[in-house]
């Protein structure tokens, strides 16, 4: 056989070594034409871990066995109304086992059919529930090790009988360690780590107490995790909960690995253009089966808005369905692992949620320090709605690129899903507000955006103001190509709007946005605001990359004296 030799040009042995010294010399020289610092491109999460623009060989990290060895992950899919045709659905279409938050009366007759040795069941915490779905498997056709599953109890009270009498089934788990509360209440990714172990460790501690050995009530125990569409946080993530938890398994002297139960995020999901939601899941179940999860729940699209239909549950599981068997993501242990920044990542989450977690225990455990989770929780939700409400973390369909022409997706009402004390949030919800306000009005309420020369010179920033102001549910009528300002001024009375926003060049506002502007005010323009952070001309506000969009668009319906109550101009 032939061997092709490379020139020694291409040969990569042969390039001289990079430090990153000099990666560095030439980024700051490219930044510093652009006024720019290194800092800009340094991120810096809910969590305090700054994420590098850079990871190489000397940011590695000692390796860490992770994950474990396994076959792909379990489709897990949520019901909340007994339906039947729904779960057979589900389990025809790959679903491989059913998560059931339904009353116990229900129990029977939706399972009717189900081959419960095949369809491990997860209920939702139900005591009466896990009783009943422990006299329907003491008379299936079953041995006691196929019976598999989670009651999903909490281990206090009248639960712990339940979960004694379910110990002769060996394979059946009977608590869940929940941590979607923790993330739907807007907690960062370490909150919702260290608050889990926290419960965790009281479960633990409420079971031994109860009776059963320090290994037995490791084994009941199953965690539940958010998965989002930030990719490489979702990995680290459940790959720093194996580690915390392995910690914890070792300091009580057991080896019982941890079994993760991901969930798409509730708190990403938008109902406003809810055909993105696809992608957001698509995302998250791609990283939470690189992650390790060992079971996935995907939300259907039209979560956020009530009851899904079998479209969406189609698309739901199918998106599961496409990246096991079609991508294989599920043949591959642990394909992060050796990754410089996610393994980097992956240690500073479990830093950052130790710590959390040793600071919930100062505080006398999970059950003494409930205020201190809700407050730590309360300044997080608060930092990030700072940062949705100017679009530093952008919703795509809602709060960036919304559509005004989309069609309602309509949908009966879900059950509400019980958040304990915390509170339900939804990261799109101001925006979302708004929308509704605006479409709640007799006409669409509308900013003019006052264009300035030809289509070339305004329409990146009349993009951006329609852009803006489109997130709010108000229609942007623009003056097109200009000449004049009588030009724009002419467009905009014909238009009837009472806001305008001067949108063109720096050029263009040399030459005319006083002129503009002062046409405008006569053309009866009450409000006028400039896209950019400058000009010579005397206007109310500016819109600008990073501008707080939230309040300038609740200024602006205050402005119009649009009122929330009733929907109609006052």
């Amino acid at each position: 056989m032939m061997e092709l030799a490379l020139p020694a040009e291409f040969r990569p042995n042969e390039f001289p070594a990079a430090s990153r010294e000099q990666w560095r010399e030439l980024v700051d020289a490219v930044l510093r034409k652009s006024g720019a610092s290194y800092e800009s491109l340094v991120t810096r999460t809910y969590d305090g871990i700054e994420l590098q623009p850079l990871y190489t060989l000397d940011d590695a990290l000692p390796p860490y066995a992770l994950a474990p060895a396994k076959q792909g992950w379990d489709v897990r899919q949520r019901h909340a109304v007994p339906d039947p045709v729904a779960l057979m659905n589900d389990l025809e279409g790959g679903v491989t086992s059913l998560w059931l938050a339904l009353p116990a009366s229900s129990l029977e007759r939706v399972l009717d059919g189900v081959y419960l040795d095949l369809a491990p069941i997860v209920l939702d915490g139900d005591v009466e529930a896990a009783r009943t779905m422990l006299r329907i498997y003491d008379q299936a056709p079953l041995l006691p090790s196929q019976v598999s599953g989670n009651l999903a109890l909490t281990p206090f009270g009248e639960a712990l009988d339940v979960i004694k009498q379910a110990q002769q089934f060996p394979e059946l788990r009977t608590v869940v360690v929940d941590a979607l509360p923790f993330h739907d209440a807007g907690g960062s990714d370490s909150e919702e780590l260290g608050a889990s172990l926290a419960l965790a460790v009281s479960y633990l501690r409420a079971l031994t107490d109860a009776g059963l050995g320090v290994s037995e009530a490791f084994a009941q125990l199953e965690f539940r995790y958010a998965a989002t569409a930030d990719q490489f946080m979702t990995i680290a993530k459940l790959r720093a909960a194996r580690r915390l938890w392995a910690r914890v398994a070792e300091v009580s002297g057991v080896d019982v690995p941890q079994v993760q139960h991901a969930v798409t995020s509730s708190a990403m999901m938008t109902r406003r253009d809810p055909w993105v939601n696809m992608l957001r899941t698509t995302v998250a179940t791609l990283a939470a089966g690189l992650g390790g999860a060992d079971s996935v729940t995907v939300q259907p699209f039209d979560a956020a808005i009530g009851l899904p239909d079998e479209f969406a549950r189609r698309i739901a599981r199918n998106t599961q369905n496409l990246l096991l068997e079609e991508s294989h993501l599920g043949e591959v242990i642990d394909p992060a692992a050796g990754s410089w920044y996610v393994e980097s990542l992956t240690d500073s989450l479990a830093s950052h949620a130790w710590s959390w977690f040793q600071e919930i225990e100062r505080a006398g455990g999970f059950s003494a320090a409930r205020s201190l989770v809700a407050s730590r929780i309360a300044e997080t939700w608060a930092a990030r709605s700072a940062r949705l409400a100017d679009r530093s973390d952008p919703i795509t369909g809602v709060s960036e690129f919304p559509n005004l022409t989309e069609k309602p997706v309509v949908r009966e009402p879900a059950p509400e899903v019980p958040s304990g004390d915390l509170p339900r949030v939804r990261y799109a919800q101001a925006f979302e507000e708004l929308r509704d306000l605006a479409d709640a009005q007799p006409e669409r309420p509308q900013v003019f955006l006052a264009t300035l020369g030809p289509v070339a010179a305004h329409t990146a920033r009349a993009t951006f103001a329609a852009n803006l102001f489109n997130a709010g549910g108000f229609a942007t009528p623009n003056a097109g190509p200009t000449k004049t300002a009588e030009d724009v001024a002419e467009k905009f009375k014909a238009s009837g709007a009472k806001v305008a926003v001067l949108c063109g060049s720096d050029t263009s506002y040399a030459d005319q946005a006083v002129a503009t502007v002062e046409a405008l005010r006569n053309a009866g323009a009450e409000r006028v605001l400039l896209a950019g952070k400058k000009s010579e001309a005397t206007v109310d506000g500016y819109v600008y990359t990073g501008c707080p969009a939230l309040e300038i668009l609740n200024n602006t319906f205050e402005f119009l004296a649009i009122k929330e109550s009733k929907g109609v101009e006052r």
